[in-house]
């Protein structure tokens, strides 16, 4: 590892981790990722935790700074370091950006990544039951991002207009996953919208490669 260069500590299957990475990656800026498992039998190690109290990933240093959590994590890498502009210009914008990234958090991931994803293309024997009743849900997510995307200013190709943002970041590490189950596949594939921004997507810097690292 270098001395100077920003330490990623997480792991590569992580769409949080995957969403650090697309930042990172779409700034040009190079960076070490470390290798944690919070899986491990006996828990996060103890320097993880000092790292990250509550034992999740990611966590990141950079400029003797130390920070949790990712959308924290990826507004500093987005004005801590010199590259392309994530964030919107306008306030409203960057609102939108914050809306989407919530939305993300808080209603896409359990039905996109865990329901859809793990249960259909991780189970030896998969929950048909829990797959069908995460279908709404993960429609109703894209639906409520593809309503916020329509109010950008111009429209698309990304979520925020013609250029990534942070919140295409983190979309682009879940939909990685998604796009993976069946069901997920075929939610993004009944949306015009939805198609054109995968497309969008699969050109953001190194993406190819950490969609690979997440499964």
């Amino acid at each position: 590892m270098s001395a100077d260069r920003p330490i990623l500590h997480g792991a590569p299957y992580s769409v949080y981790v995957g969403a650090v990475r697309l930042a990172l990656a779409a700034k040009g800026v190079a960076y070490d990722l470390v290798p944690v498992d919070v899986f491990a039998a006996g828990g996060p190690p103890a320097d993880h935790l000092a790292r990250h109290p509550f034992g999740r990933i990611p966590a990141f240093e950079a400029h003797g700074l130390t920070l949790y959590e990712t959308a924290a994590i990826q507004r500093y890498i987005d004005e801590a370091f010199d590259g392309p502009a994530l964030q919107p210009a306008d306030a409203g914008g960057r609102a939108r950006m914050v809306q989407i990234q919530s939305i993300l958090d808080q209603y896409a991931y359990r039905p996109w990544v865990w329901d859809l994803y793990v249960e259909r293309c991780e189970r030896a024997a998969p929950d048909d039951a829990r797959i069908a009743a995460a279908v709404d849900p993960a429609a109703r997510a894209l639906d409520a991002i593809e309503a916020i995307a329509a109010t950008a200013s111009p429209v698309g190709p990304y979520l925020l207009g013609a250029g990534p943002s942070l919140a295409d970041c983190t979309a682009a590490a879940m939909t990685a996953l998604l796009e993976r189950a069946e069901e997920g596949a075929a939610l993004l594939d009944r949306r015009p919208f939805w198609t054109r921004w995968c497309t969008a997507r699969d050109r953001l810097p190194d993406y190819a490669a950490i969609a690979a690292d997440l499964g």
